[in-house]
């Protein structure tokens, strides 16, 4: 008896088991990620925000950035609003 009971959940133990490999492990290694992208920001970075404007960072406070987008032309957003840093190879 207790073995059925044991084999009738073990389909959805299973199917767990592969949502947290397939879904849940490579979107939290995603989120670190962006984290440690965010948190290594320094002012001179060429960047993209998640808008899709291209800058490079000004000044950076806490929860903030000011972005230079073009001669005298700067914006302030929020630090999580950055999408990616630009390497010089682009």
């Amino acid at each position: 008896m207790q073995l059925e009971a044991i084999a009738g959940f073990l389909p959805i133990i299973l199917l767990f088991v592969i949502f947290y490999f397939l879904l849940i492990r490579p979107q939290q290694a995603q989120q670190k990620k962006r984290k440690e992208m965010l948190a290594s920001l320094q002012k001179g970075d060429r960047v993209v925000s998640i808008g899709g404007i291209y800058g490079m960072i000004k000044e950076i406070k806490d929860d903030s950035v000011v972005l230079r987008i073009a001669d005298n032309v700067n914006i302030k957003m929020a630090r999580t609003g950055i999408d990616r840093i630009i390497k010089d190879e682009e």
